[in-house]
């Protein structure tokens, strides 16, 4: 059976889903041009737009952002102090990683000042349109406002496998540890020691319990949404997965993600 078809199950009224390599889709499902809100997914969208400005030379990771002593890449990787979803501080830069939202609205306006360009449409001139991601949207705030779809993120998750929006140094750099051996929670799993993480992407690394599945490289990479999305690379499959749903993450989520990922796992060691 393949290895998508078990989301035939899946308690929610629509899911579509595509597994990718770096040659393009090897599975879908369900309608994939379909719009979904993808809440914290949304974070690696904004990410990459904040690293194309660093790339661009607007801004660099060691500018001054957020809190006195935080820097851009403090704020990519939760360690900046800034609360959950206001600007309060809440403990000392780069002593605990502490997932904030506000930081990353923070981060799009830093670049909006730094480039003179509305954030949003940053975002679609650095990331979206080299991808042709023509139904991305950031329509709120830069830390979980952004709409799209499996076909768009599709494009965007086998940019991450093969990079092309940023060179493969920058590429490479984000996707390792920052700041590490901070701890901290992951939103619905609990705290973890420590709490890996890099600029804008979560680092599985050996967390558990954890969304993605138990076979997933310590690599991998990504992040998920309370909109009931999710999307990681595994370097070591050179692979990635894209879910979008229409119910809220929650309960009926944990137990179904991981065993899910771990057939996507299987799946593409067996093949």
């Amino acid at each position: 059976m393949p290895s998508l078809e078990s989301l035939s199950t899946w308690p929610v009224g629509s899911v579509s889903a595509a597994i990718i390599t770096a040659d393009g889709v090897v599975e879908e499902y369900g309608n994939t041009s379909a719009v979904f809100s993808l809440a914290s997914v949304t974070k690696l969208l904004v990410a990459q737009a904040v690293l194309v400005a660093v790339e661009e030379g607007a801004i660099e990771l060691d500018s001054q952002a957020g809190p006195p002593g935080s820097t851009v890449a403090h704020l990519l990787a939760h360690a900046s102090g800034l609360a959950f979803a206001t600007r309060d501080i809440e403990a000392p830069v780069g002593t605990r990683r502490i997932y904030s939202s506000a930081g990353f609205e923070v981060l799009a306006d830093t670049v909006q000042e730094a480039t003179g360009i509305e954030f949003a449409e940053y975002l679609r001139q650095a990331v979206c349109e080299p991808l042709g991601m023509a139904s991305t949207q950031l329509a709120g705030p830069a830390g979980h406002g952004a709409r799209s779809n499996v076909d768009d993120l599709a494009r965007f998750t086998r940019d991450l496998l093969s990079p092309s929006v940023l060179s493969g140094k920058l590429a490479g750099q984000a996707r390792r540890v920052w700041f590490a051996g901070l701890d901290g929670f992951v939103p619905g799993y609990g705290k973890h020691r420590p709490n890996d993480w890099g600029l804008g992407c979560e680092i599985r690394s050996h967390k558990a319990p954890h969304w993605t599945g138990r076979h997933n490289s310590p690599d991998t990479f990504g992040h998920f949404g309370q909109s009931g999305t999710f999307l990681w690379v595994d370097p070591a499959l050179g692979a990635g997965c894209v879910v979008l749903t229409d119910r809220d993450f929650g309960s009926w989520a944990k137990p179904l993600w991981g065993d899910f990922n771990d057939s996507v796992v299987r799946s593409l060691t067996e093949n």
